[in-house]
C-alpha cells in the first residue's frame, strides 16, 4: 500500500478524534453540574440501557428523542449531561435538543467517560 494513502488515512482519523474530543464537557465541570442537580441522560437504545446503565441515568433513546424528551425531560432549562456508547449519538442528541430549545445540554461522551463522572 502507498505510504501517502496510509498517512492520509491516519491524518483523517486523528482529525476526527480531535474534533470529537473538543465537543466534550470537561469531567470536572460535569461533576460540578451533577452535584448541582443535573440530569444524566443515556441516549443509547432501551436494550443497551437495560444491559448496563449508570445509577440515576434517564434513558431517552436517540431514535425516539423528539417524543421521549418532552416526557422525560420537561424542564428545558435544566442542565443535561448526555452520554452513549462512544459519544457519537450523544453529540447528535445534544445538537437535536438544543434545536428543540433546551438551553444547557452537554456531551459527556462514552459510557466509560460518564462512569468516571458518576464514580470518580
Amino acid at each position: 500500500m502507498n505510504w501517502n494513502v496510509l498517512l492520509g488515512l491516519g491524518a483523517i482519523i486523528a482529525v476526527f478524534l480531535i474534533v470529537k474530543r473538543i465537543g466534550l464537557i470537561s469531567l470536572q465541570k460535569a461533576r460540578t453540574h451533577l452535584k448541582n442537580g443535573a440530569t444524566l441522560v443515556d441516549v443509547r437504545s432501551t436494550s443497551e440501557f437495560k444491559s448496563r446503565r449508570l445509577l440515576g441515568a434517564v434513558n431517552v433513546p436517540l431514535n425516539d428523542l423528539h417524543a421521549s424528551a418532552r416526557r422525560h425531560l420537561p424542564d428545558k432549562n435544566k442542565v443535561l449531561l448526555l452520554h452513549c456508547h462512544s459519544g457519537t449519538r450523544s453529540a447528535m442528541a445534544c445538537r437535536a435538543l438544543k434545536q428543540m430549545g433546551y438551553s444547557s445540554v452537554f456531551n459527556l461522551g462514552s459510557l466509560g467517560r460518564a462512569q468516571r463522572v458518576v464514580n470518580p
